[in-house]
Parts: structure tokens; C-alpha cells; sequence
């Protein structure tokens, strides 16, 4: 067992946020408390926007009240994942009212189930002879996951059993009903999810049973494509489906191949990045070598070709979907919070089974960009979409735009988004180290106290803003086992891929790197400088798949990363038809973008020259303290051009089309732009937003 303490300014402030202003928020819109608007995620009248009503539901199906239910069918999962943050949150810091709230939900969870172990509120309201007959729009086994990840939470943070067996009698019911063996049902849940759940509940138990369900979902899925078609037959007495989520392709669901076929991220994105965490689980579990290189294919299909910049997965707003390679278009992606904190799952359990430092590296792209800008800076208004680029006008007008928001809802008609936020939030100690084989590895970069049997490690950096990483580590004595001192045998650090963006590379024999004169990574051990494949006071040191690894036992030693954090411009392949002749701006791990509140309308005339130089500095008087960036850009003006230039701005003779001239280009402004992070947009008001800027 081991403990981390994150003590972290920069995200101690989003752990306090989600404690004290995101988890009681969003119980009050669960219990239908306050009056929010709730947003639909899309011009789509069928989405529920009336209300919540989730914890309602539970109080009907237990029989406390009366009514029908309303909202999604997978709207219970909504309370699950609340309860998982607020089993996290517990974890941090107690808190007797918010464990006291908390009971009552469960209670009211255990009150609604079945005997037989069945819960879903949605199917035992409206159409109870329909359980596990609609397995591809049922969301049944979607939410018996989230469930079952909430309540291994919820046991680890009170020791609380009363849940854990709910989930695990929900779990046996479902273990009984799907499989191969006599009197089972051949099947699996059209959204990835149970696998998940049943993993959490084998580490914690042990139970075999769901193991070898969890395997038994992942070998079952795509060995007939035409599964959901053949029970909407069957099971609809040839009725049409009224969901009509079969009009959708096979790749939607991820039932085209099987797992270990498929090689690309395909279909609905969080379905996917939960399928992809569940099979590197399972590999990691059982040894299973042919799943993990299943993995590894869907993983750089969707890191090397699939993903943007930010960390965003899912192009399309049709079934909020990957498309193809190289398709990532700006103003009209998908980029679901749920998929970027889905793509976390997945990289963590990549990570391991394998210490690679491109699993922590999309990691922390995914958490310091998309992920936080899930989330105002309030705590209480929320994106479903992360957009790369925003004109209000378009998302107002546009109907193949009304996905993309200019300013975070209050609240979503489709709420998984929020309280999944809050989850990964409220666990993020779980990120930051890892242990395998012996090796503690430091994955992302925060304060925190980590304590392992054998090994603490204390954390000091100002990261995101600062490249300064300094680790104090001393070998340790847990209790009276002596063994346990020499468990711990060596400690490794993680080298940023982003350093290879400074021209470095983080493999040479000097463990040093330069840019422009200046070394890109600086690693000192107790004052010296620190060479791979090198010994200092005793210590071997080894670069190895981006990481640094460090020989112990370990006496007061202080290992100390500079990294350098210059200013970078981006640009994407060129295959990426949206970026072509664009740069997007990066420092260190975070992405940045222009706003017009700071840069005028009309973005999209904005462009930069090669010769622009960046400055940075922190903020403290603007958006809770963030660092910016200034540089010299260029505005191309309204009357640019010897046509436009005989009209009034926005007069109505003017020509829609004319000659090109370079009067385009050399007419245009100098103006200093301002860049801030791209988690802290959408916090001033409505305004145009976009990462990429046209490069000449």
C-alpha cells in the first residue's frame, strides 16, 4: 500500500473546488434542488432539458414516491459517478456532512434494487419487460459499471459495505445472465463501461467471477457484428427500433471486428477509450500479450493520428465519433470532456503495463488541456464540447455548429460530463506515481508527499508555470518488516515529451539537451550534475523510454529537473487539411489560445511572420492567476484590398468576391496579440476563440 498527498497549489485549488463547490452543486441538480438552465449539447429537441430528476428516480423505483421517470436511461450512472467523487473527496479530507448526504444516496440506491441484483431505474419504470433486451441503446451494464466503480471507491474511502454490495449482488446478477453456458444470454452493452466496474471489483475482491465476465465482454464483442440487429429483431417482434440508434454503423458501438483486430480508434469516442482502458486492464491482469498489442495499435492510431492538439479525441459531432487519419477539423469536432477523460484511463493502464513515457506525456496533455476545460473556473458551469475554435455567430446559427458553445452551461441535458470531471479531479493522487516491480515512478508534476513501503518521496515544483522539479527521497523502514526497505529499489522521473518540442533529445548519453544556447533539461543529484549511464555518490542513473531511472537506497538525496520553457509554435502534419499553413502556440505542457475580448473580433484575420518573438508572464490579477503569452501578430483590416478599400466597413455594395491583391497582406496592422492558457477560456463572456493562427 502506498499514500500521496497532493499539496499542489495549482490543483489543490481544483480539489477544493470540486470538494467544496462542484460536489454540492451538482447533488442540488441531482435532487432537483435549484433551478439551473440546463443546455441540450445540440439543436436536438428530443434531449430532456427540463430537469434532472435522477435522484428522483431512485425514490420512485424504491417505491418512497410516486411518478414515472424522466431523463436518459443511462441518467443513473449520473449519481454513480458523484458518489465516486465523493468517495475521492472523502479520501482527501473528511467531512461528516457530506459522508452523512452521501449514505442517504446509497441507501436510497440499495432501497431501489431488485432482489435478484437488477438496477436500472430507467427499465424498471417504463418497460421492465424489456431488461437486457436492448442491450445496444439499454445503457443497462453502461451504468452497473459506473456503479460498481463507485462503490469500490465509496468502500476504500469509509470502509463502508453497504454499497460495495449492491454492486457486487448487481455484479452477480450479471454475471449469472451473460455468457456462454447453459441458460445465458450471448450479449454485451452497446457503451463500454461494465468491463471497467467488474476490473475494480475483481482487484478489490478477487472474485474470479468478474474477471472472467470482464474477459468474457471484451472476447464476446464483434464476433458477430449483426448482434444488436438480430436482438432488435428477435426481441421487437419484428417492430422498428424505436431508439433508432441501429441506424448508426457497426463502427459506432465497436463491434466491426474483434478486440484483437481491431488496430484503429473507431465510432462513438468514449465508447471506445473505455473499451481500450478496459482491455489494458485485462492484459495487465492476466498476461495477456496479444490484448496489449491490440492496445498499442488503437493507441497510436489515435495519438499519432486521431488526436488534437489539446488532447481532444472525437472529430465528428455525428455520434460524437472518430472519422479517419488526419481529420480534425477545428470548429465543427466533437472533443467530448468524457473522451479526453476517458483517453486518461486508457493511458494510465498503458502506462502500466508499460513505463513509457508517451502514456504520461497524453496523460498530461489531455489533463492540462482538455480535461480542465471541461470545468469553469466557478465550479459550477460545464462544456460537453472543447471546440479548437469558436465564433459565436456560427454556433448561434449554424445548426452543424449548434454542438459548439462559447460559454460552459450550468448544466447538460446529457450530464455524464460533469460529475466524471469531478471524479477523475478528486483522484487525481492516483496519476502522479505509480509502483511496479520495485520502481516508483513520478508520472505527472505537482506537490505532493509520496509514502511507499521502502521509499517517500517529497515533491517540490511550480509546474505548470515553472519548469523546476525537485524530489527528496529517502529509503525507508515500514514497521518491522525489514524486507520492506529493500522493495523499493530504484525511483524513476519522467522526461516531458513536450522537451523534444526545444529541439532535444531526451535519450543522449549527457541526460542534456540545448535550445538556442540554452540546455532544455538540467538534472542535478544533491548539487551535481547528473549524467546517464553514469554513477554520483553511488547512484547509477539510466534514461530509459522517457523516464530517468535512479538507483537507491536513498539517504536524503535531492534530485532537482530544470526544464526549460521557452515559448514554442506548433504546427500539425500536413495531412491535417484544418492546420495547413497554421501554428498553434504551447509552453511546457499547456496549449494556448487567442480570445477576442483580448484581441479584437475577426480572429480569423489575425496572422503571424517568422520573425515573432514571445514573451511570457504570470497574471496573479486574471483568471485566478494564469500565465500569458504576448506576441507581435498582424490584422489583416476590413477594407484591406484596392476593391474593398472604396467601401465602408460592412456596407452592403461592397463585392463578395473580388481580384486578389497583396494589398491583403501588406496593408495589414501590427498589434500585440495575447495569448492565455486554453483551459481558462469561456470564463469572460461570450467571445471568438482559436488555437491555430495562420502562419506566413
Amino acid at each position: 500500500m502506498h499514500t500521496i498527498k497532493i499539496t499542489d497549489r495549482f490543483f489543490t485549488n481544483y480539489r477544493d473546488l470540486v470538494r467544496e463547490k462542484m460536489i454540492p452543486y451538482q447533488y442540488k441538480v441531482l435532487n432537483d434542488e435549484i433551478a439551473v438552465n440546463i443546455e441540450r449539447e445540440r439543436n436536438d429537441n428530443s434531449i430532456p432539458n427540463e430537469k434532472s430528476h435522477c435522484l428522483e428516480n431512485f425514490r420512485i423505483a424504491a417505491g418512497l414516491r410516486n411518478g414515472e421517470h424522466y431523463g436518459w436511461q443511462f441518467q443513473d450512472s449520473d449519481v454513480y459517478k458523484w458518489l465516486e467523487a465523493v468517495s475521492y473527496s472523502l479520501m482527501e479530507k473528511p467531512d461528516d456532512n457530506l459522508k452523512a448526504i452521501a449514505d442517504s444516496v446509497v441507501d436510497l440506491i440499495a432501497l431501489a434494487q431488485e432482489e435478484d441484483g437488477y438496477i436500472s431505474t430507467y427499465f424498471q419504470l417504463k418497460c421492465p419487460e424489456r431488461k437486457f433486451k436492448d442491450l445496444a441503446w439499454s445503457h443497462e451494464l453502461y451504468c452497473a459499471g459506473h456503479l460498481m466503480e463507485a462503490a469500490v471507491a465509496y468502500y476504500e474511502a469509509t470502509g463502508s459495505e453497504k454499497v460495495l454490495a449492491v454492486a457486487r449482488k448487481n455484479a452477480d446478477c450479471i454475471c449469472r445472465y451473460f455468457g456462454t453456458g447453459k441458460g445465458q444470454t450471448r450479449g454485451f452493452d452497446g457503451h463500454e463501461e461494465v468491463e471497467i466496474g467488474l476490473m475494480r471489483l475483481y482487484h478489490l475482491t478477487g472474485d474470479e467471477n468478474y474477471l472472467q465476465t470482464a474477459v468474457y465482454f471484451l472476447d464476446e464483442r464483434g464476433q458477430n457484428p449483426d448482434i444488436f440487429i438480430e436482438q432488435s429483431a428477435t426481441e421487437h417482434d419484428g417492430k422498428p427500433d424505436l431508439s433508432g440508434i441501429l441506424s448508426f454503423p457497426k463502427t459506432y458501438f465497436q463491434i466491426h471486428k474483434p478486440v484483437l483486430e481491431q488496430d484503429t480508434a473507431e465510432g462513438h469516442a468514449v465508447r471506445m477509450m473505455y473499451l481500450a482502458t478496459a482491455m489494458a486492464d485485462v492484459s495487465l491482469t492476466t498476461g495477456n500479450k496479444k490484448l496489449y498489442e491490440a492496445c498499442k495499435k488503437i493507441w497510436h492510431n489515435v495519438v499519432d493520428r486521431r488526436m488534437y492538439i489539446t488532447g481532444g479525441v472525437g472529430s465528428s459531432v455525428i455520434g460524437e465519433s472518430f472519422t479517419f487519419d488526419y481529420n480534425l477539423p477545428n470548429d465543427t469536432m466533437y472533443c467530448e470532456t468524457c473522451a479526453s477523460v476517458a483517453l486518461m484511463f486508457f493511458a494510465q493502464n498503458m502506462l502500466l503495463n508499460e513505463a513509457r513515457g508517451e502514456y504520461a506525456d497524453v496523460m498530461e496533455r489531455a489533463l492540462y488541456n482538455t480535461v480542465l476545460d471541461g470545468m469553469a473556473l466557478d465550479g459550477r458551469h460545464f462544456f460537453y464540447v472543447n471546440p479548437l475554435e469558436v465564433t459565436p455567430e456560427a454556433s448561434a446559427k449554424d445548426p452543424g455548429k449548434s454542438h459548439v458553445k462559447p460559454v460552459r452551461p450550468e448544466w447538460l441535458g446529457c450530464a455524464c460530463c460533469p460529475p466524471n470531471l469531478a471524479r477523475l479531479l478528486a483522484s487525481l493522487d492516483r496519476y502522479a506515481f505509480h509502483e511496479k516491480d520495485g520502481i516508483v515512478f513520478a508520472d505527472l508534476f505537482m506537490n505532493a508527499k509520496a509514502e511507499f513501503p521502502g521509499l517517500t518521496v517529497e515533491e517540490e515544483t511550480e509546474y505548470p508555470w515553472q519548469g523546476n522539479v525537485m524530489f527528496s527521497l529517502k529509503t525507508t523502514t515500514a514497521g518491522s518488516d525489514a524486507k520492506s526497505a529493500c522493495e523499493i529499489r530504484m525511483f524513476a522521473v519522467r522526461i516531458p515529451g513536450w522537451t523534444a518540442y526545444t529541439t532535444c533529445n531526451a535519450g543522449t548519453s549527457t541526460g542534456r539537451c540545448t535550445v538556442e544556447g540554452e540546455e532544455a533539461v538540467r538534472i542535478t543529484l544533491n548539487g551535481k550534475p547528473l549524467v546517464a549511464d553514469s554513477k554520483i555518490c553511488g547512484k547509477a542513473a539510466m534514461l530509459k523510454d522517457g523516464y530517468l531511472y535512479l538507483t537507491g537506497p536513498f539517504e536524503d538525496d535531492v534530485l532537482k529537473l530544470e526544464f526549460a520553457m521557452p515559448v514554442i509554435k506548433m504546427s500539425a502534419h500536413p495531412f491535417v487539411r484544418a492546420d495547413n499553413g497554421k501554428i498553434a502556440v504551447m509552453r511546457g505542457p499547456l496549449v494556448y489560445a487567442l480570445e477576442s475580448i483580448d484581441n479584437g473580433t475577426g480572429l480569423n484575420r489575425l496572422f503571424l511572420r517568422d520573425d515573432t518573438a514571445f514573451t511570457w508572464q504570470f497574471r496573479t490579477d486574471l483568471l485566478n492567476g494564469v500565465g500569458i503569452v504576448k506576441g507581435k501578430g498582424y490584422r489583416i483590416p476590413d477594407t484591406a484590398g484596392r476593391v474593398w478599400q472604396e467601401y465602408p466597413a460592412e456596407d452592403s455594395q461592397a463585392p463578395l468576391y473580388a481580384p486578389y491583391s497583396s494589398d491583403l497582406e501588406t496593408k495589414a496592422e501590427c498589434v500585440e496579440l495575447t495569448w492565455i492558457p486554453y483551459f481558462a477560456w469561456a470564463n469572460r463572456g461570450i467571445n471568438e476563440m482559436s488555437v491555430w493562427i495562420r502562419q506566413k
